[in-house]
């Protein structure tokens, strides 16, 4: 419940399937989701079905995600939620609001949010992280700490900063438009084929080959370590066959389609740079490029720009071909990698902003 007369914070019922008697809640709760997502940017590039998003809420071994609809007079306006992350020693928790416009100035998110803070105090986590998108907007700015990009002082700024949160990062959303970028594309493939001497480029479709599963986990561990992260407090998090098994299941249950591209340093073998496409089940729905990494000591070969392009390549030719545009998310200081997206095409959409509270 709420101290806003009407106003309910209803904890999410996880159904076993989306078409279980005691799904209707999870249905409405992707509904609204949808169109809050729909208001922010749009589009329906973000959007999910029931059934491609309940595999990511159902019990996990390797975080808690508290999850509730936020209703108002017996209708969902929003939903908020909680993640923990259960690494060994971890002090952080992850959290989002999210409302319907109509209903932003009636004290709900801040109701929302002494409930997100009390949750991760009860977890004994000391350090709360939230993204925000803030669209360009004419007046006073924040310079992010970075030294790379500012957001403009709007509703959610003014949230986070009525809350005691500081902005640490500013991530850059970007796409490219699939239906003209196959020349550009072929054209820095066969560039950075011939720069990365000595790599390989090997590819697969979840569930990971068996082959591939240790050097897939240990790239999907450094992705926790090596990415760009300000002052944002992230965990160093453990990956091995069991847990690349467990976030396969989710894509595969969730009906998602996930390539993965990753060069092979042939001198050893091991895989040393990933790139990851994900698209749902709607062949012409936006796709969107997830994690892509080159290991600390094989950068300097063009291997991102290779991963990259390798995988848009076979993502146009047989994995999604109807899909008009891939979007992807970079930290606005991460050159190395804007480089190549903005070299293949990919240009901004919205820039996203970092925010993080240390708790007393």
């Amino acid at each position: 419940m709420s101290h806003i007369p009407g106003v309910e914070f209803r904890p999410l019922t996880i159904p076993a399937s989306v078409d279980d008697t005691d799904a209707a809640d999870f249905r409405e709760f992707t509904r609204v989701r949808n169109l809050v997502y729909r208001e922010m940017s749009g589009n329906d590039d973000d959007a999910k079905t029931p059934a491609e998003l309940l595999p990511h809420y159902q019990s996990d071994v390797d975080e808690i995600r508290h999850a509730w609809a936020v209703v108002a007079d017996g209708v969902f306006i929003g939903r908020a939620g909680v993640d923990i992350p259960l690494e060994e020693g971890s002090r952080t928790a992850y959290w989002l609001i999210e409302l319907l416009a109509s209903h932003h100035g009636r004290g709900i998110g801040s109701a929302a949010y002494e409930l997100i803070e009390q949750t991760a105090r009860t977890h004994g986590r000391t350090v709360l992280q939230s993204w925000a998108e803030h669209r360009d907007a004419p007046g006073p700015r924040l310079e992010a700490p970075t030294g790379f990009g500012s957001i403009p002082t709007d509703h959610a700024a003014r949230f986070f900063l009525r809350h005691g949160y500081t902005l640490e990062q500013i991530n850059r959303q970007s796409a490219l438009d699939l239906t003209t970028a196959d020349d550009t594309v072929a054209a820095l493939f066969a560039e950075a084929m011939r720069a990365a001497q000595g790599y390989r480029i090997v590819q697969w479709l979840l569930p990971t080959p068996p082959e591939y599963v240790d050097g897939y986990a240990w790239m999907k561990s450094r992705m926790s370590t090596d990415a760009p992260n300000a002052d944002l407090e992230v965990d160093e998090e453990v990956w091995d066959a069991d847990r690349v098994a467990r976030h396969d299941a989710k894509y595969i249950a969730a009906g998602q389609t996930v390539l993965v591209t990753a060069a092979v340093h042939e001198a050893t073998g091991g895989l040393v740079a990933f790139n990851e496409l994900v698209r749902g089940g709607d062949p012409d729905a936006a796709s969107h490029q997830e994690d892509t990494l080159v290991l600390r000591e094989h950068r300097g070969h063009r291997l991102g720009q290779l991963v990259k392009c390798a995988g848009l390549t076979r993502w146009r030719a047989t994995e999604a071909p109807a899909s008009p545009k891939v979007i992807t998310y970079n930290a606005e200081e991460n050159r190395p990698m804007l480089d190549i997206n903005e070299a293949i095409g990919f240009v901004p959409v919205v820039y996203e902003g970092a925010w993080k509270k240390v708790l007393s």
